[in-house]
């Protein structure tokens, strides 16, 4: 006669598995981290936008060539034209300048479009020509200076510093995050007075149980270690739902945004590892809910007994 296998398992005493407070703490953890994942993800798409901005703005500058006022279009054309070579000239002898060009007839059409529409002609109209320059990696290029050098070039040339709008910009995004932050850290408070509430509110409910426990010499660090399990799991299975309908909104209001063709928003995007850290929360949950627990019947056990 064969034996059967012997499964050896800790018995917990305190029945919390069928705890009325379960549910109810599934559910607040699973709203929390539904709202962390969306806040989150928008503070580290804001990021990722800064950093993009001082990429690809902080090192371009625009030069601007005004459009000849010549009643005939063609040789207002060629004016213009020619006060561009001037400028160019003056752009690519700096030394701060690692390239200039001059956007193409396409382009410009391209910028236009939104506002004119389709079908229209740049050798038409007198628009001002843009010159596209890109500085060199830390280059200190003083503005006023190159104001100077190419007013004594053309007075038809100005330029665009994005320094300026740029740095508005910043604030704006800066307020922006500011604002997610604190909508994180109110996430955080309302799940840990949540996971307080019930876990003393569940220590209420089986306060006679516990009382035994102690009469049979059970520590409260026994009691404190069950509770904090099994809040932990209740955390992370609440967080887990809460994601799985958090990542659908997330690619959602991607999607929105991509829509918005050459738009700053589009400047924004998801790294692997911040994928990662979203994908992450309801273990951190689990975390903040094992600790909040544990910590919470340890005062109250040394309160009550």
């Amino acid at each position: 006669m064969s034996k059967q296998p012997v499964f050896i398992s800790r018995h917990e005493e305190l029945p919390l598995q069928g705890d009325s407070t379960s549910l109810f703490l599934q559910i607040m953890v699973g709203i929390a981290v539904f709202l962390f994942s969306i806040t989150l993800a928008g503070v580290l798409a804001i990021n990722s936008m800064l950093l993009n901005w001082n990429d690809s703005i902080l090192g371009s500058l625009t030069v601007q060539i005004m459009p000849s006022t010549n009643i005939n279009a063609e040789k207002a054309l060629a004016e213009t034209i020619a006060h561009q070579e001037k400028a160019l000239d003056v752009l690519r002898n700096m030394n701060e300048v690692e390239n200039a060009e001059p956007l193409s007839d396409k382009q410009l059409e391209k910028l236009i479009q939104p506002w004119l529409g389709d079908g229209i002609s740049i050798q038409s109209l007198p628009i001002p020509r843009i010159i596209d320059v890109k500085l060199k990696k830390g280059a200190d290029v003083d503005y006023m200076d190159l104001a100077y050098k190419l007013a004594q070039a053309t007075p038809m040339a100005s330029v665009d510093n994005h320094k300026l709008w740029l740095n508005k910009l910043i604030r704006f995004a800066d307020g922006l995050k500011l604002l997610a932050l604190s909508v994180l850290a109110l996430v955080i408070m309302i799940t840990s007075g949540a996971i307080f509430y019930t876990t003393q509110t569940s220590l209420g409910l089986h306060k006679y149980t516990i009382s035994i426990l102690h009469l049979m010499g059970a520590k409260d660090t026994y009691v404190a270690q069950q509770y904090a399990k099994r809040s932990a799991i209740l955390a992370f299975q609440g967080g887990f739902f809460g994601l799985l309908i958090g990542l659908p909104t997330i690619f959602g209001i991607a999607s929105l945004a991509q829509q918005i063709e050459g738009g700053i928003i589009s400047e924004a995007s998801l790294s692997f590892y911040d994928w990662c850290t979203i994908i992450s929360l309801p273990i951190l949950s689990a975390v903040i809910a094992m600790i909040t627990a544990y910590y919470t019947v340890k005062q109250t056990l040394q309160k009550m007994m």
